[in-house]
């Protein structure tokens, strides 16, 4: 298949600039391309469309203010962008200036806080702040809105551009299907015997790039740093002996675990690495039987993913029918519950 198969057209009112006014108060559709199912549901219907036994395996990251604006120490003005923070000081990071930073030259923020540019990797640019990195960020940092989002950071972004379970720093965007789900819902779940799990995955600003060739075995994919629990393997292996089933909110905690299963394994193993995971129809999915996901970008792996998942022809149908029925699109926009095409 080639990128052009991946194209759709979508009206810029449809893109979500804003969260819903409450959390679980988005719209959900649940697509079957085994059956031909396609609802129009709303998602607090997802407590409706589990059952006791199922696993939620949700991705516990939590994005970091990410962008930092400041000066160059010749004066020029300057913007970063952290795309991975490599350790207590140092982070690797997209650099915007009017004229390239050489290694050895000072970026200013603020009025105190300097960062060493250390060397240029690729797109990248290696940082080495005077101070703890996550702290720097924390204090003197923007939240990293993606790139279709028209505003600037407002005070509700910081909360709703968050999941209501983030734990462990360190993404530049946000595992967005888990931030239609709040505390009730979550609750309403474990009263039905939904059980949880998590994985790690610290989602990276190159989660909006778009493929840029038309030949998908030429892409290269973005490398994303992923952790796999003992505890979560130990879920997955107790839901299926239960013949419950394996539900990944969102594509970061499916990629998480079709990684940790990569290796040849019918399940998840345990651990911590790097994945350059690229799904295309003709996957095979050891894991995952349901995906809970928001609406994505033309072109990009996401949809490319989904479509493996659930099958070209009803993602086409689905995305038609989104647009139609006027669904709202991307981070802050509505839901889809899909269920994997069987062979």
């Amino acid at each position: 298949m080639r990128a052009s198969d991946f194209d759709y057209d979508l009206p810029a009112e449809l893109v979500a600039q804003h969260p819903a006014a409450e959390r679980a108060g988005s719209r959900l559709m649940h697509v079957d391309g085994n059956t031909g199912v396609l609802e129009d549901l709303a998602f607090r219907d997802i407590v409706a469309l589990l059952a006791p036994g199922d696993l939620l395996v949700m991705n516990d990251t939590r994005v970091i203010k990410a962008r930092l604006r400041g000066r160059k120490d010749s004066g020029g003005r300057v913007e970063v962008l952290v795309e991975r923070v490599l350790d207590d000081q140092r982070v690797l990071a997209q650099v915007r200036a009017s004229k390239t930073p050489r290694a050895g030259r000072e970026l200013l923020f603020g009025d105190a806080v300097r960062a060493e540019v250390v060397s240029r990797q690729g797109e990248f640019f290696e940082l080495r702040f005077a101070g703890e990195a996550l702290d720097i960020l924390s204090r003197h940092g923007e939240v990293p809105l993606p790139p279709y989002i028209s505003h600037g950071p407002q005070e509700h972004d910081e909360g709703r551009y968050q999941t209501v379970y983030a734990r462990v720093p360190g993404a530049v965007a946000a595992p967005t299907a888990g931030l239609h789900f709040d505390e009730p819902v979550l609750a309403a779940l474990e009263a039905k015997g939904v059980d949880r799990a998590f994985v790690t995955l610290h989602v990276g600003a190159g989660t909006f790039q778009p493929v840029r060739v038309e030949d998908l075995s030429q892409h290269v994919m973005h490398a994303e740093w992923y952790s796999v629990p003992q505890a979560t393997v130990d879920a997955v292996t107790k839901a299926r002996a239960a013949k419950g089933r394996i539900v990944a909110v969102g594509t970061t905690a499916m990629r998480a675990l079709e990684s940790a299963a990569a290796g040849g394994a019918d399940g998840p193993v345990a651990g911590t690495a790097e994945t350059k995971l690229f799904v295309v129809p003709g996957y095979r999915f050891r894991v995952v039987d349901r995906l809970l996901t928001n609406f994505h970008l033309p072109r990009s792996t996401l949809l490319m993913l989904v479509s493996a998942f659930a099958g070209v022809e009803p993602i086409r149908r689905a995305y038609a029918h989104a647009v139609a029925q006027r669904y709202r699109f991307f981070s802050y926009g509505d839901a889809m519950l899909l269920e994997r095409l069987r062979p």
